[in-house]
């Protein structure tokens, strides 16, 4: 980095709240009482964020006598569903590439699945009164490099080949600087539809005031500590109690399990992201973005960013930081070294807004895996379901992974359940110290291929034959 464009972000940042933006909120709603004693409910959902609030929501809305009982290990919506940049998309597999690449047979069905679920969560959005700033603007993937224009042309083709291009529109230089303007744009792909900009906290707090007035009962600061067998049903232990429930479903993503033997599957990484000052209007002028899609760029160290509400930019992405031996730290949610580099990299993106500050700047851990999207499955003879692996992309994908848990649970077949994308596991991570090496030299990889023109070295081309990678 220049000494220049460093002291530049560094200014910047002078300011900027170590804490999630969108979690700074007054109307955040209070914590509800941990639970205590024993319980007994039909179904015991572990786990506040998206997906176990999804999951609760969809138990009571199939049958609303079913009672439903959520335990949270501290509050809803504390960790990545609530600090997540508010992409809200309807790709089911980590975008049509991915998708492409695994499953190229039902890739077409996973798409319109995608798309209904999609349609759901905005219907749920009114049908709840969920105050979210959900709005369904798309999403631009930008090419910053002449080779992406070509890869995002490419990806285009296959798109129409296969008859999906309804509502995509490929964009010229001109066209994506027209929709928003940086010197760094040489053109993009828009998707129209697929994809929504919402807040994220005030998504995951609509969600559990809904669940709560349909009934379900909310125990938070009550992690679940064991999971065990009691006859017809399973008992998770709690630090002050016990549920006892016929049915259990595990929404608990980057935190370790209740059953083992899912751990492999999934590692942490840690995510960091920026939040601008409100921009004048002379300054929102100066980029345009008026149809307010979010973006991203076409790189395999990506960045994500997209405008709020109030019209500041959220700047996320590029890093993704692997702990050694997949611990979770509190220490690993901020890394200042990161947001100096997403500082940068925001001003080289944006130069007409030099002068601009941060307001918020902040990280987490999600949990990936090596298909980059999520997999389910069952334990205990089918009374416990779980969905893990979402890999940055669930805030839509965990509503349908809630319908998928409570199908594998019922014991029926479903169209989603009778998906290949279901009924299979992605390869596991393997153990240290070759999960740090493997994915250190990913990582190198990948960077390497980005200054080189996209071109993939022989370890990446190996990891995609096998079908492995590493991604936030």
């Amino acid at each position: 980095m220049a000494p220049v464009a460093m002291r530049l972000a560094a200014r910047s940042l002078s300011d900027a709240q170590p804490v999630p933006f969108w979690l700074e909120d007054p109307g955040k709603p209070g914590a509800l009482p941990a639970l205590t004693g024993a319980e007994k409910c039909d179904l015991l959902v572990v786990g506040g964020g998206y997906s176990g609030l999804w999951t609760a929501l969809l138990a009571k809305e199939r049958d609303p006598v079913r009672d439903v009982v959520l335990i949270e290990g501290r509050e809803v919506g504390w960790a990545a569903s609530g600090r997540n940049g508010g992409f809200c998309a309807a790709s089911l597999t980590h975008g049509f590439g991915n998708g492409l690449a695994r499953w190229p047979g039902e890739l077409p069905k996973l798409e319109e699945l995608g798309e209904r679920n999609l349609d759901a969560i905005e219907e749920a959005v009114a049908r709840y009164s969920l105050d979210c700033d959900f709005e369904r603007t798309g999403e631009i993937d930008v090419a910053t490099e002449p080779y992406q224009v070509e890869e995002l042309a490419e990806v285009y083709e296959e798109i129409d080949r296969l008859g999906l291009a309804d509502g995509i529109e490929l964009l010229d230089r001109d066209a994506v600087r027209a929709e928003v303007d940086s010197p760094t744009f040489l053109g993009g792909i828009w998707d129209r539809r697929g994809v929504a900009m919402l807040n994220p906290a005030k998504l995951a707090w609509g969600l559990k005031r809904a669940c709560l007035d349909l009934g379900v009962r909310i125990f938070e600061n009550t992690p679940g500590l064991e999971l065990v067998s009691t006859g017809a049903g399973m008992g998770v232990r709690t630090p002050y109690g016990r549920v006892v429930a016929r049915r259990v479903a595990l929404g608990t993503n980057v935190f370790p399990s209740l059953v083992k033997r899912v751990r492999p599957y999934t590692v942490p990484v840690y995510d960091y992201a920026l939040m601008t000052e409100p921009l004048s209007p002379g300054q929102l002028a100066s980029v345009g973005w008026k149809n307010r899609q979010g973006l991203g760029d076409s790189a395999n160290q990506f960045h994500y960013f997209r405008i709020t509400a109030d019209n500041r930019i959220l700047w996320g992405g590029y890093d993704a930081v692997y702990p050694f031996g997949g611990k979770l730290d509190a220490g690993r949610d901020h890394r200042p070294e990161t947001y100096l580099k997403l500082a940068e990299h925001f001003f080289r993106c944006f130069p007409q807004l030099e002068g601009l500050r941060f307001s918020h700047a902040w990280g987490g851990a999600i949990d990936t895996c090596t298909r980059f999207s999520a997999f389910f499955g069952t334990a205990h003879r089918g009374k416990v379901a779980y969905a893990a692996g979402f890999t940055g992309l669930g805030v839509g994908a965990t509503r349908f992974g809630g319908d998928v848990m409570l199908d594998l649970l019922a014991g029926e077949r479903t169209e989603r359940t009778d998906l290949e994308m279901v009924r299979s596991k992605p390869l596991p991570f393997p153990p240290e110290p070759i999960a740090w090496a493997g994915i250190g030299i990913t990582k190198w990889s990948m960077a390497r291929a980005d200054e080189h023109g996209g071109r993939r070295n022989l370890w990446l081309k190996a990891m995609d034959r096998m079908g492995l990678g590493f991604d936030s």
